[in-house]
């Protein structure tokens, strides 16, 4: 799915009225009714008190039609309109005008502290303030009342994004912003709602199709996307009847030391089940008898040192290098870690104490072959990149230095970022069961594992952060967040495979 910038949306609704002839105000009337279908068909007419704060602008003047159609089906509805500037949208004059028809009265003006109302936590608060247009801090007082709205503990209903957000920069601590519970937004989801530092504010959130010229939806080039299952689809490459396994590749999974010879076995588990036709293993020598007894598919090769990696030699020829889990960071493994990197050119995957050498040896990175991916959790990145000053900041410097590196870096975490370049795209599998040890060690199995089955790195990564986050998902239904441990997701991955095509039940009457 494209995830377009608020330019190209303003653009998609000049283009859409000119082409399906229509006003601005039919649009609007659209948009709403479609927020209005959703409300009403979870609400079901129940007589919970229900108050919309509006702005002035055409946010506003959605939640003006919003609450016209909620009246005209019999909800009991106060609609507040914010008066935080003297300028008015002609569609919100319009449908100002509409809604004193149905109701008999104009709604209620807030201009100031003194006119804030008593807020329940029983109320249903519906935010159509200011919408993805705020481009500047909010004046004292509607701040004042963002955070009296989000202190009331009422459920809170923000149309297109929350009151207070910036469509590009994360609220400042001095900058409050509507921490909703429920976010519907309109025909395509905004990149701040995937970001770490927004989530307290969108909540659960709804994408609502409203109708927007497709052809120029269609053609529009945008540099994130949004990776669902239909998305997925389009990556899977399915296997002919006479394939045998040299056809799936030669995996070389390189790492491990005393103490952490699990993490390379849950590696390499993955990328056997994700479809690798071979898997090797190669680590210091205290894992031949673990590696041998845990994994009888793989083969493993050692290093002459007993506890970590110093000589790392090998005569196979893999298709892919995995580099890093459990590996360490001693002399003797930056050593050994610099060797590898001078004599190999295909693409890596260098994860975990592969991304610390890396940070702690730069010059190195200009070894690093062109296009290999590496797997970063937000502590890694960090030390690779330097800090950044917010989730935007985070993104334009990884960016930068996948630009400048050639390679492709995935950010883990929930909704996990693949950066290549200037393009991003966003995972929207996974659950909070996957924060638990390991689960990024499967991931570099999985995305490994479709190198070798000769997916280009950049699709390897995209599709391989779906499966790893499907299969989590798949696992945790069954077993809980709480219950869900990395070697469920590494033992499991076929599930998300068999997935990929299972068609969606039908509820009855569809």
């Amino acid at each position: 799915m494209k995830i377009f910038d608020i330019e190209q949306l303003a653009e998609a609704d000049k283009i859409t009225i000119e082409k399906q002839e229509i006003s601005s105000a039919e649009l609007m009337e659209r948009a709403a009714t479609l927020v209005f279908n959703d409300i009403h068909s979870k609400l079901n007419g129940a007589q919970l008190p229900i108050k919309i704060f509006c702005g002035i602008g055409n946010n506003g003047g959605d939640g003006l039609v919003i609450g016209r159609l909620l009246l005209e089906h019999g909800y009991q509805v106060t609609v507040y309109v914010v008066n935080y500037s003297d300028n008015r949208s002609e569609d919100f004059l319009l449908n100002y005008d509409r809604i004193k028809e149905v109701s008999n009265n104009w709604p209620g003006a807030i201009k100031g502290e003194d006119d804030f109302h008593e807020i329940s936590e029983k109320d249903f608060i519906i935010d159509a303030m200011f919408g993805i247009g705020l481009n500047r801090p909010l004046e004292k007082w509607v701040g004042s009342m963002v955070k009296y709205i989000n202190a009331s503990k009422a459920f809170i209903l923000a149309i297109d994004m929350p009151s207070g957000m910036f469509a590009n920069k994360i609220p400042s601590k001095t900058q409050p912003a509507i921490k909703a519970n429920v976010t519907i937004t309109f025909q395509s989801p905004k990149l701040i709602f995937f970001l770490p530092q927004a989530a307290e504010y969108v909540g659960d959130m709804q994408v609502l199709d409203i109708g927007l010229d497709r052809e120029y939806l269609s053609k529009a080039i945008v540099n994130i996307q949004l990776i669902n299952k239909p998305e997925a689809q389009l990556l899977y490459k399915p296997r002919t009847s006479f394939a045998h396994k040299g056809d799936f590749g030669h995996a070389l999974i390189i790492g491990g030391s005393y103490g952490k010879i699990g993490s390379i076995s849950l590696t390499a588990k993955a990328a056997l089940k994700t479809g690798a036709g071979l898997v090797t293993i190669f680590s210091p020598k205290c894992g031949y008898q673990i590696l041998q007894t845990v994994l009888p598919e793989a083969m493993v090769l050692t290093d002459s040192n007993e506890k970590e990696l110093k000589t790392i030699k090998f005569e196979l020829e893999p298709d892919v290098i995995c580099f890093g889990m459990g590996a360490g960071t001693s002399k003797e493994t930056i050593s050994a870690f610099k060797s590898l990197l001078k004599r190999t050119k295909k693409p890596m995957l260098i994860d975990a104490d592969g991304i610390n050498i890396l940070s702690l040896e730069k010059d190195l990175l200009k070894e690093v072959p062109k296009n290999s991916v590496l797997t970063p959790h937000p502590g890694e990145l960090k030390r690779l990149i330097g800090k950044w000053k917010d989730d935007f900041d985070k993104i334009e410097k990884t960016k930068k230095f996948s630009k400048k590196h050639n390679v492709i870096v995935v950010i883990k975490g929930a909704h996990t970022l693949t950066v290549f370049k200037d393009d991003l795209y966003i995972n929207n599998t996974g659950n909070p069961g996957m924060a638990t040890a390991g689960s990024g060690d499967v991931l570099s199995g999985v995305i490994a594992s479709l190198i070798s089955q000769q997916y280009e790195p950049l699709i390897a990564a995209v599709f391989g952060v779906y499966l790893h986050g499907r299969t989590g998902d798949i696992m945790a239904e069954e077993m809980s967040y709480q219950g869900l441990i990395a070697g469920d997701i590494a033992s499991n991955m076929g599930r998300s495979f068999l997935d990929l095509f299972k068609k969606e039940m039908q509820t009855e009457g569809n």
